[in-house]
């Protein structure tokens, strides 16, 4: 299993960098930054400068969308980037949240998003593509690589990502809503003619290393009320009694609204209807044993990477313990003489 770090781009930079660079020191595989150009600072900046310091981590969003930024500059930031550092970045990308609802928009059309994957994808791999009836293609870029990993909830999503993505990216670590997840995107792949297990699959959920169970849940109950948002989308789209399972849809019932000021914050005042069992569910908290326990359950259902929220009071500490402690434990373990 792989480990990423998702980060926000708080000012200062240098601080975002200096977390990138602990993460890569500690074992981590990927740097996972939001991208929301209004609430945090640009990402792909910051990017360029933890590539610079760093030598293997793989940089990229959690997750961009295909409304704030053109399609073709988009994949030009990604081309660049390789050519300037090799081909470490990656694209996480779905159909917009607090990029585009802060602005008064709204997510794009899953027509929109899977164009989009077409014309980033092709373009950032250093190949041509049709766009706007023009074909277009960068002539300063060869041998660029990018992978397009697509962020879903909805049923209609996940059949886009088992059509189209490289990887899937569920946003929480809950195993019952992981299992239905992976299947349904899994299915939708064998149905496109695709290898089902040739898609990546990643969970992100806040990570936490402690004891003490009721500061860990005011730490992360922030990620409840932001997985609220996507939810309710599901919902008014699909019903109560969609496919999609109960324990993703039930708790949202007293949901009241959503302050993106305080999107992504631990200790915000809007998300007291996130109950604590859902806390638990969403997330990976408590001990280094506890967490081992649960990302054994996470790997054995297919998931290829854990990505842990660093939205908290312990980031470091908890980078550390993953260091030594958890990473080792869920990597094949090598003997230096059998």
């Amino acid at each position: 299993m792989d480990f990423g770090a998702v980060l926000q781009t708080n000012p200062p930079a240098s601080r975002t960098v200096a977390l990138a660079k602990l993460a890569e020191q500690h074992g981590f595989s990927h740097v996972w930054t939001f991208d929301s150009h209004l609430l945090w600072q640009e990402p792909y900046v910051i990017y360029s400068q933890i590539l610079a310091e760093t030598k293997r981590v793989i940089v990229g969003p959690m997750v961009t969308n295909p409304a704030t930024r053109d399609w073709t500059v988009t994949a030009s930031t990604y081309a660049t980037l390789n050519e300037m550092y090799g081909n470490r970045t990656i694209c996480g990308i779905g159909r917009g949240d607090s990029a585009v609802r802060v602005t008064n928009g709204a997510p794009t059309t899953l027509a929109t998003l899977r164009e989009s994957i077409h014309v980033i994808r092709e373009l950032a791999n250093s190949r041509a593509v049709e766009y706007n009836g023009a074909q277009l293609q960068f002539p300063w870029s060869r041998g660029s690589t990018l992978d397009v990993w697509v962020a879903a909830y909805g049923p209609l999503a996940l059949k886009l990502t088992g059509e189209v993505g490289d990887g899937f990216i569920l946003q929480m670590a809950d195993l019952d809503v992981a299992k239905w997840m992976i299947q349904t995107v899994r299915d939708a792949a064998d149905n496109a003619g695709r290898d089902p297990m040739s898609i990546k699959f990643c969970v992100a959920a806040p990570m936490y290393i402690g004891t003490d169970w009721e500061h860990m849940r005011d730490q992360t109950r922030w990620f409840g009320g932001m997985v609220g948002n996507h939810v309710a989308d599901i919902v008014k789209k699909y019903g109560e009694g969609s496919a999609v399972p109960k324990a993703l849809t039930d708790y949202i019932a007293g949901r009241e609204g959503y302050d993106y000021n305080s999107h992504g914050k631990a200790g915000n005042d809007h998300v007291d209807f996130v109950p604590d069992e859902i806390v638990d569910r969403f997330c990976v908290l408590g001990t280094a044993e506890q967490h081992i326990e649960k990302l054994e359950a996470l790997k054995a259902l297919g998931v290829d990477q854990f990505a842990g929220y660093l939205q908290h009071d312990n980031k470091e500490e908890t980078m550390r313990v993953y260091g030594e402690t958890v990473i080792p434990a869920l990597q094949d373990a090598i003997v230096a003489k059998a």
